[in-house]
């Protein structure tokens, strides 16, 4: 029975080098939210809101990468800042409807273009087709291991 193929010199790993890139971006937007007073985890919250408004306490856990839990503190601080409303009790069945007040759309303006930023410094080496063709291998692979562990 074979063992498989071991991972080997790590230079050579797309795994490796994928994570070292996911590595250097969240630094960078770490920096660039840092004078906003943002984590990622919070952007990735206000920016989700932006574009799909009403997304419940899950939905955006699961958007954002990170547990219910931690969304429940995510939401709670920006709450607090007056960043996004919830209503008190849940309109259908459990879920509290988030949306971004004025004042978070103004700061989610700020903190998208700072994010940007980041990103097309990442992607000055590659010309636009390099980058489109970027962008659809990446997909391709979370959808492969996606698939895989759907099975």
């Amino acid at each position: 029975m074979s063992q498989g193929e071991p991972v080997g010199e790590l230079t050579e790993s797309v795994g490796y080098a994928l994570k070292q890139a996911a590595a250097a971006l969240r630094a960078g937007m770490d920096a660039a939210l840092r004078p906003l007073e943002l984590t990622v985890p919070q952007y990735a919250c206000l920016e989700l809101l932006g574009q799909r408004p009403g997304l419940s306490n899950a939905e955006l856990a699961r958007g954002a990468f990170v547990t219910r839990q931690s969304m429940n503190g995510v939401l709670r601080g920006l709450q607090e800042r007056g960043l996004v409303t919830r209503p008190a009790s849940a309109p259908h069945g459990r879920a509290l409807p988030t949306e971004l007040t004025t004042a978070g759309r103004e700061h989610l303006r700020r903190a998208s273009v700072a994010v940007r930023a980041v990103e097309r410094r990442m992607l000055t080496p590659l010309t636009s087709a390099e980058q489109r063709r970027l962008h659809g291998d990446l997909a391709a692979c979370a959808a492969a291991l996606t698939l895989e562990s759907a099975d």
